[in-house]
């Protein structure tokens, strides 16, 4: 096994190559699904917007698409950057005021939106899985039982051919190879969302360990970012780590099936992660905490995703640009949600999301 500063090296060399993997893709491919127009503002002569925003490395894929879908399609004055930071930095940042706006895959508390003096306008702009990522190249498929992963990532079971792992695999030929284990290092809106879900299920995990978008994992190494852990699971054999769907999907990683609520194993996908949306009823501040769904299709580890808007003081040309460009995402970019891997939005949703911006003064 490497060592903690080989490994270290190691990552910093690999992370920014599947950075630049995502880029491409997130910059690359024609016009997809009709998104020439409609949802947004058309091309126009005047003159030139630019916005930054930051966050959630979740999303980071399908917002990179949209904005370059929408600059090079629907209007080429409208600029947006979206720098992939991590959720806690994204508050921070947008709380700071140094951003357009921010994104998040946790909704911000009460006391952080108290914190803003511009106010905040909440907005889930899509969903997606977090799911189990692994590296055994012989084992293409495995199960996980809700006891077993919760133990891995305790640190109890430490082989791949676990007593545990083989009773969920009867018929698999596990490997006596060590488990990595593999966690973020950032603070991260995946990491408050998996380990609130790890303490929904496992009374021990919420004693021992927590929830937060920052916790001390009992084991692991620490890689930055949904890019960073995917890095270190693509490259190394023996490694699990938590992920969003749409980055395991690109690089064609292996997941595992993991046991629901109802007691069933069930896959990642948007047919599972749509079953267990739809078991959770979206509150009226359009903030919502998905810990353990039920359904017995439900897919036990989703989140919404959240853009971050100030509710006052914005330029009126930058309010105009953001307002066409979520627009467009809402009506044209949800095809590009479901080929990046992420759940397309329900209509429903994205009713009350225009309702939002509105509001935006």
């Amino acid at each position: 096994m490497l060592n903690l500063k080989t490994w270290n090296r190691r990552q910093m060399l690999l992370a920014p190559l599947l950075v630049f993997t995502l880029g491409i893709a997130s910059c690359g491919g024609g016009n997809t699904g009709g998104n020439a127009g409609g949802g947004g503002a058309p091309p126009a002569s005047g003159s030139r917007v630019s916005m930054t925003g930051a966050g959630a490395s979740f999303p980071a894929p399908l917002y990179q698409r949209w904005f370059s879908e929408y600059n090079r399609n629907v209007n080429s004055n409208v600029q947006i950057s979206y720098q992939s930071v991590g959720s806690g930095a994204g508050i921070e940042q947008f709380t700071q005021g140094t951003v357009d706006f921010g994104a998040s895959d946790i909704a911000m508390s009460d006391e952080q939106i108290a914190a803003v003096s511009r106010g905040v306008v909440l907005l889930p702009m899509a969903a997606g899985s977090i799911v189990f990522a692994y590296n055994i190249p012989e084992i293409p498929e495995l199960k996980l039982s809700r006891q077993t992963y919760v133990d891995i990532f305790l640190g109890k079971i430490t082989k791949w051919n676990d007593p545990a792992i083989a009773k969920d695999n009867p018929d698999v030929n596990l490997p006596n190879l060590d488990i990595t284990v593999v966690v973020r290092s950032d603070g991260s809106g995946t990491t408050s969302v998996f380990t609130q879900h790890l303490s929904a299920v496992s009374p021990e995990w919420e004693q021992k360990v927590g929830s937060g978008t920052a916790v001390e994992f009992p084991v692991g190494i620490a890689s930055r970012g949904n890019e960073g852990v995917t890095a270190s699971v693509s490259q190394t054999v023996g490694t699990i780590g938590y992920i969003e769907y749409g980055f395991a999907k690109k690089l064609g990683l292996s997941m595992a099936t993991i046991e629901n609520k109802a007691g069933n194993f069930v896959a990642a996908n948007s047919e599972t992660a749509s079953a267990a949306l739809a078991a959770v009823e979206l509150p009226e501040n359009l903030r919502a905490f998905i810990f353990d769904p039920e359904g017995e299709n439900s897919y036990p580890i989703v989140t919404y995703t959240w853009m971050l808007a100030y509710k006052t003081g914005t330029d009126p040309a930058k309010r105009d640009a953001f307002e066409g460009v979520i627009l467009w995402a809402l009506d044209n970019g949800q095809t590009i949600a479901d080929e990046l891997g992420y759940i397309p939005l329900p209509p429903e949703v994205i009713t009350r999301i225009k309702a939002a911006l509105e509001t935006i003064e």
